[in-house]
Formats: C-alpha cells, structure tokens, sequence
C-alpha cells in the first residue's frame, strides 16, 4: 500500500507504474483506492463512476476498470461541499450527513469492495489519500491506516523530495501514526529526485536510525504524457506558427486529462484560460466539463470571459463545449431540483435549453464516426433539447453545432484518432494523430522500462517475486 505525505506526492503513478510493472512480472494485480476525491471521473462498464486515477491504473494492470477499484468518489462542487459516489451511483443519503457520520455507511462499502477484489486477484495495490498524518480526519478514516490495518498491508510511505523537507515529512508523518500503524510501515521512498543519488546517502542512514525503516527507492524526475490525476499542470501561452487554442479552465472544471491528445500534439498549442483575455487571435476555444456548472458559468461572467467567448465566437473562432461546456453554450439551464442551485442563462451561442434533475446519466458508449466504431461516455446531469434544426456534432441527439459552434455530451472523443484527425484538420493543422488510449499504453511500458531499478526495489523488498 502507498501512502503519500502529502498531496502530490505522486502516489498515483507510483501506483499505476507498480500496476504495470507486477503485470509486466505475471502478477494477477489490481489496483484500489478506497476513497478518491477528483472531478476527474471515468465511467465503468457496469455504469458507475470511478476516478481517473484508478481507471488508468487498472488500464496499467490490464484488467478491466471496476467499482470496486474504487468505491467511494467525492467530486468537489463548492468550497465546501461535494458530491459522494458510492459503489459508482451518487448518494443523496449522505450529502445531508455531517462528514464524520458518513463512515458507518462508507466503510462497509470499502471492505466489501476489498474482498471481493482480495478474492478475485493475487496481488493488490493500494493507494492511499491525502496523508495519513491528517490526525483531523483520523476518525472518519476509510482509506489510509484504517484500510491497511484492515488488510495487514505492508506500507510504503512517499515523499516528494522535488518540493523540500522530504526527510522532515516521512519522519513528521511516521512519527503521526500510532505504534500499530508504524509497524506496518516498510519502506520509504523519495519521489521526483533530481540529482545525484550519492548525496542522499547520508540523511537516509539519518533516517533509518531515527525510525528503524529504510529508504526503499529513490525514483528519478521523470517527463511523462500520462493523465494527472486532478490538477491541470500544463502551462503555456499564445505562441507564433502554431495552431492555438484556448482551453477555459473555469471552477470545478472536470476531466481534463482527456484533452491531452492535444497538450501533447505536435504544432498545437493549448493555453489553459483562467482569466479575461482576447479570444479573437486563437484557431479554438474550447469549454470542458464542470461539476457545477452554474459557478463555472458565474465565473465566467465575473471576469469578463463569457464576453470574450462570444466575442470571438461571432469573429467565426471555433467554439467547442464538451458536457458541462455544451450547457454553458446552450441559452437557458432550467433547475427545478436544485441540482446546480439555481436557474442560469448560457452564453446562447447554440439554441439549447437544459433542464437538470437528480437523474445522473453515466454510461459506456461505443457509437459509429464516419464508419468507424469509436469508444467515448456520458456522465452529466440534465437532459437537452434543441429549438430549432442544426447540424448535429458526431452523434445525433448528444451533440449539435451551428456554423463555427458546437458542443457534445460524448467524453473522451479526442482520444479517438479519426475524431481528433477530422477535429485538428478542421482547423487547418497538418499532421497524424495516434489512437491515444495506444500512446498511453505505452507511455506506461515506457516509464515501467526507465524506472525499472526502483520499481524493482519496491517489489523486491515487498517480497513479490516474478510468477
């Protein structure tokens, strides 16, 4: 089981690597979180919500993603509040429990959910959350020491040494942990170092005498093109002889990562947009999918945004909304249920009104693009309609486009090589894409490859051998 320090330590793709690599070995792995906190969510075959991280870590195990992966999901909609998945379905029962009264419904449902996983795989990997030296949320636990307990997991800790006080935070967070607790702790290891590992030898002999544990692994800085799991990282401006596009990062925007086959395109250019600028001069803008699209949609008007969309939009820029963006595009967002709290206006750039209800729609869809089958999901509130006829986008009924505006409720479609193709050539660029769920694939056989001494140092010392 890998614990962070903190946030960011990079649990998740120690884990996703750790996945492949035990693959890699002949291991029948699997991976499981039992509570994620993201709006980056991915939808399972059985219909249900799961974090990205955990989708692409059972993509790294070669297993199919499952509920059970993990069971627990809250997706943040206010500073404060956020909506709780369970076993895939959100839960009204809980949004209207106090925090530490949760546990008593959410426990049994990670310990279900981790035997049946222990019952059907021979090695699992377990990532924690946040730190487990939160004592704060110590009593409401079900995903740190109350999940390794439960299963006598042995424990790595890790901490990322990239941002300082490495050596401060795996001490500090053991020394958090009850005697129990520190006696499942194995090993240690240092995350996104960067230099000569010589120089570490002497505070890691520091640090084995002060707690008993060793420093497992140090795993080196390393550049790679696999979703983050939460955060949007990329950084970038407007840039000459590049194909240009704007990507509004609004609040509680969600599922990010599946705009990566562009991040990481040759010739193209995304510019994550947070604040007013001028549209005009870009080739696209695009507006992802939100949590609350209402604060999105507010956000927008408070910076000035929402003018510069539709400025840019009547200079005939390419628009394009995925999910909670179609919405915003749309001219009314009726809430009779209070979903998003309140009725808005969009931006009325396509003639659409969405009403929400308390429904949630997520579903697998394998649908026909230019007779091809491509893979891609639904997973959003609110039905829509459309009042007068327009040209329909990619699919019929979940998408629509009027001239140099469209949108779709269909995630993941740029992932899917003749859609990303047909997309970016629109736009003028020339190039070829790659089927990108591919590229992943081998990015993570890539990474398993470079940081195949550590990964086998973790291995190795947790006793797994090759099958």
């Amino acid at each position: 089981m890998f614990m962070g320090c903190t946030s960011d330590a990079g649990k998740s793709l120690v884990c996703a690597l750790v996945c492949r690599h035990l693959t890699n070995l002949g291991s029948n792995v699997t991976p499981f979180k039992a509570q994620n906190m993201s709006n980056n969510a991915a939808v399972t075959q059985e219909g249900g919500e799961i974090g990205r991280a955990q989708y692409l870590q059972a993509i790294a195990a070669k297993q199919t993603p499952s509920i059970d992966m993990n069971p627990v999901l809250l997706k943040p909609h206010s500073d404060k509040g956020a909506q709780v998945v369970v076993n895939g379905e959100v839960s009204h029962e809980l949004l209207a429990k106090d925090w530490h009264q949760r546990k008593s419904v959410l426990w049994p449902a990670v310990t279900a959910s981790l035997a049946r996983l222990q019952q059907g795989f021979s090695q699992l990997v377990i990532e924690g959350a946040g730190s487990p030296a939160e004592v704060n949320l110590r009593k409401s636990d079900i995903v740190n020491m109350e999940v390794a307990l439960h299963c006598n997991a042995s424990v790595y800790l890790i901490a990322d040494i990239d941002r300082g006080g490495a050596y401060a935070h795996l001490l500090g967070t053991w020394m958090c942990l009850s005697a129990e607790e520190q006696s499942l702790v194995k090993g240690f290891v240092l995350n996104k170092f960067r230099g000569e590992q010589a120089l570490l030898h002497d505070a890691n002999v520091w640090l084995e005498e002060k707690t008993g544990i060793p420093i497992v692994a140090v795993i080196p800085w390393t550049e790679h093109q696999l979703p983050e799991e939460d955060n949007f990282f990329h950084r970038s401006v407007w840039q000459a002889n590049c194909l240009n596009i704007a990507l509004i990062v609004y609040p509680y925007a969600s599922n990010l990562d599946e705009f990566d086959p562009l991040v990481y395109q040759p010739g193209v250019n995304v510019v994550p947009m947070r604040d007013n600028q001028d549209l005009g001069h870009f080739d696209a803008i695009i507006l992802p999918g939100s949590k609350h699209v209402a604060a999105s949609r507010k956000h927008l008007a408070k910076t000035g945004l929402d003018k510069q969309i539709i400025k840019a939009a009547k200079q005939g820029v390419r628009v394009t909304g995925i999910c909670g963006g179609l919405q915003i595009l749309g001219e009314r967002n009726l809430d009779p249920s209070s979903v998003e709290g309140e009725t808005f206006d969009g931006l009325a750039l396509l003639p659409l009104t969405t009403v929400y209800s308390n429904v949630k729609t997520t579903i697998q869809r394998s649908i026909n693009y230019c007779d091809e089958t491509i893979a891609c999901y639904e997973i959003h509130h609110g039905q829509t309609q459309c009042s007068v006829q327009v040209d329909s986008f990619v699919e019929q009924a979940t998408g629509w486009q009027l001239n140099n505006v469209q949108g779709s409720y269909l995630h993941d479609l740029l992932t899917n090589r003749k859609v990303c193709q047909d997309w970016l050539e629109s736009l003028g660029w020339q190039g070829q894409c790659e089927d990108w769920n591919q590229v992943v694939d081998n990015e993570l056989d890539r990474l398993c490859d470079k940081l195949d001494l550590p990964l086998s140092q973790i291995s190795e010392h947790a006793g797994i051998a090759k099958a």
